[in-house]
């Protein structure tokens, strides 16, 4: 409850909870992808299409020919080659399916809207696809607001639940960090004044659907340096295979084109080439599970490997909100004399620390509550006297900053106590705000004013610490105060007196020492910084400066996210490399299973490394073709849940992924083979 909105949990995937839409649609696209046209963006696979097409060919060749017996083993090796590669788009099919179905979802939640316009202090009610950028509109309760844009006069009351999937309206407000609007959420009550920030077709919504649409295209360089990779090692099975076919005519053995080719796919890596989309692709849409909009493939990569996270205390590692926890009395003034004072001078503060102070001396010292009347002069706090207060009965009461209490006592006469600076002086030893509290220019005590740390938060950033990643606090307070909150969240670095240069600087000492850093902000004041952070999550309630200047949108604003998409881009990074250390060692293992098999008659000797005893040659290239088939079903699952993330340096996940997918890899072939191949030498599928 303290963190205002409950943390999304993206569902566990598993094929069975896969709706019959998702696989009749992704069904019919796996066919459709095998256009040479959609297959080129992945060379693996376009190798193996070539690779059926060609032992489809020799199929027909042996029909014609009368060879039966080769016939129905070209015709088995064909059909399974063809599931490879519809295995394949299958998997990719399915993964864009689930993000063309986010994107007809808000597509449909977008409506023709009418927008009031203001033109030359007259309104008039055009189409809101007229508008254009630096148009002035004018929405009131009940009205949709028209476009993306900044509220320049009046506050109100919206409901982002079209964009956000949260019920709970939210206060739009010109001035300050929460101005900024999105198209195609609804004004609940009283009325703004907005700026059009977006063109048609530009806003955030717009962004979001194209983005989703063209998550196939979206590939990191990351993953496109493993495509090329992966392309390369194609091309040497290439070469390796297509020299057998000279060497085995140099000793007298016939090799037939059908199992060089399933050889070839075989030793591909295919397993990760048929997956590989799908990774990224699913990566992607657990952002959008977690209401954030990437707005560069670069950032979901770096999110990945970020060394240091920005955090602002305030809002992120904190509640945001000071609360009153104690009072303390000057000169042997009575505890219930301050707390009284403190509550009266509290009556018009409508600020959470004002309403914390009435609570605390309700609650602990039995203040009796009171109702303010018309006789009452209220002071409320300004940001000038940066003080608050009441004149009542002849009293007046103050309370504030040190400084500002300090020159106001001062000012009039009254006697400002050396104990008070030790008292407050104290507090912000241990982190707390002190106020002031004055009963006509006599001090009576301090109020402690505490940031409350988030609850969790500390094992938050210690998960982050495990996987070396260094947390670095942003504040406003001085470095005293600054110290001691840092000490408490456990963060391991603090910037304090924060100005919007000092992170700008912060962030580019980062990066010259070859760190990638990630940040996130919502005002004006962190747009330079964040324009420079290689992460850069923006809050949706943020300003237009800053939203322009970060690469993620936070649709929730709920800046603590920035730790859950960390791990969102570590999962991505760890399931890819589980995933090829998983393929690369199954072509190690179908490598050693295979050959032997295939060349022993040939070469007697290699009798003793056939150490699966599998069938016949024919026998054993058709298990090998079935295996590295269904084996990409199979593994779809995880593709798309992704590897759990857990908090591990780089050494440890590396050894994990050895031990675990590599070991893995090189068990599975063996036993899958050997299985496969008793089930086909038992239903005669192949002439022994």
């Amino acid at each position: 409850m303290f963190f205002g909105k409950r943390k999304a949990t993206p569902k566990r995937v598993s094929l069975k909870t896969i709706s019959g839409y998702d696989w009749k649609s992704a069904t019919l696209q796996s066919f459709i992808k095998l256009d040479p046209r959609s297959m080129i963006h992945n060379p693996v696979m376009l190798a193996v299409e070539l690779g059926s097409l060609l032992t489809s060919v020799e199929t027909v060749r042996y029909l014609v020919l009368g060879h039966l017996g080769d016939f129905l083993f070209a015709l088995q090796i064909s059909i399974w080659l063809w599931l490879t590669v519809l295995f394949a788009n299958f998997a990719e099919a399915l993964a864009e399916g689930r993000s063309k179905a986010h994107a007809a979802a808000l597509r449909r939640s977008r409506v023709e809207t009418m927008a009031k316009k203001v033109t030359d202090g007259r309104i008039e009610v055009v189409p809101a696809t007229s508008l254009r950028k630096g148009d002035v509109v004018i929405v009131e309760a009940g009205d949709l607001i028209p476009a993306d844009g900044e509220v320049v006069e009046g506050a109100a009351s919206v409901d982002e639940s079209a964009i956000t999937g949260e019920s709970a309206p939210v206060i739009r407000e010109a001035g300050g960090d929460r101005s900024a609007v999105t198209g195609g959420t609804k004004v609940l009550s009283d009325s703004i004044k907005v700026v059009v920030s977006a063109d048609p077709g530009e806003g955030y919504i717009d962004k979001m659907i194209s983005l989703i649409e063209s998550a196939v295209r979206q590939r990191t360089p990351n993953e496109i340096a493993l495509s090329i990779l992966l392309a390369g090692m194609t091309l040497v099975f290439v070469v390796v295979v297509v020299t057998l076919e000279p060497i085995s005519a140099y000793f007298s053995t016939y090799i037939s084109l059908v199992v060089l080719t399933g050889l070839f796919v075989c030793l591909a890596p295919t397993t990760i080439g048929g997956l590989l989309s799908a990774i990224g692709i699913s990566g992607m849409n657990r952002m959008l599970k977690f209401n954030v909009l990437a707005l560069s493939g670069r950032a979901i990569e770096a999110a990945g490997d970020v060394d240091v996270i920005m955090l602002d205390k305030t809002g992120t590692l904190t509640l945001g909100n000071r609360m009153a926890v104690e009072f303390k009395v000057v000169n042997g003034v009575a505890e219930s004399e301050l707390a009284e004072a403190a509550y009266l001078a509290s009556l018009g503060d409508t600020t959470p620390e004002g309403r914390s102070i009435v609570r605390l001396a309700v609650e602990k010292y039995n203040v009796v509550e009171k109702q303010l009347n018309s006789n009452v002069v209220v002071h409320g706090f300004s940001a000038r006297t940066r003080m608050s207060g009441v004149d009542l009965d002849g009293r007046t009461l103050r309370k504030g900053a040190v400084d500002a209490v300090k020159r106001y006592v001062i000012e009039r006469g009254g006697n400002w106590p050396s104990s008070v600076d030790q008292i407050a002086e104290d507090i912000a030893r241990q982190g707390g705000t002190p106020l002031v509290v004055v009963s006509d220019n006599n001090c009576l005590g301090v109020i402690h004013l505490k940031d409350v740390v988030k609850p969790g938060i500390k094992d938050r950033l210690e998960r982050l610490r495990r996987a070396g990643i260094k947390t670095v606090m942003i504040t406003g307070d001085n470095p005293l105060t600054a110290a001691t909150i840092a000490k408490e969240v456990g963060v391991d670095e603090y910037l304090a007196e924060a100005t919007p240069e000092r992170k700008l600087e912060y962030v580019r000492e980062q990066k010259a020492k070859g760190f990638i850093v990630a940040m996130v902000g919502d005002g004006t004041n962190d747009a330079p910084a964040l324009a420079q952070a290689d992460v850069a999550v923006v809050m949706n309630t943020g300003t237009q400066a800053a939203r322009e200047a970060g690469n993620m949108v936070d649709l929730d604003s709920n800046p603590i996210k920035l730790l859950d998409i960390v791990e969102i881009g570590k999962q991505i990074l760890i399931t890819r490399g589980a995933l090829t250390t998983f393929s690369v060692a199954n072509d190690v293992a179908k490598y050693f299973a295979i050959v032997p098999a295939m060349f022993y008659t040939a070469f007697p000797a290699l009798r003793l490394l056939n150490v699966m005893q599998l069938t016949s040659p024919q026998s054993a290239i058709l298990s090998a073709v079935i295996f590295n088939a269904i084996i990409i079903p199979l593994l779809l699952p995880l593709a798309l849940r992704g590897v759990r993330y857990r908090p591990r340096n780089a050494i440890e996940t590396l050894q994990r992924n050895l031990v675990i997918y590599g070991f893995g890899g090189l068990v599975a072939p063996f036993v899958g083979i050997k299985i496969i191949d008793i089930i086909v030498s038992l239903l005669h599928l192949v002439k022994v």
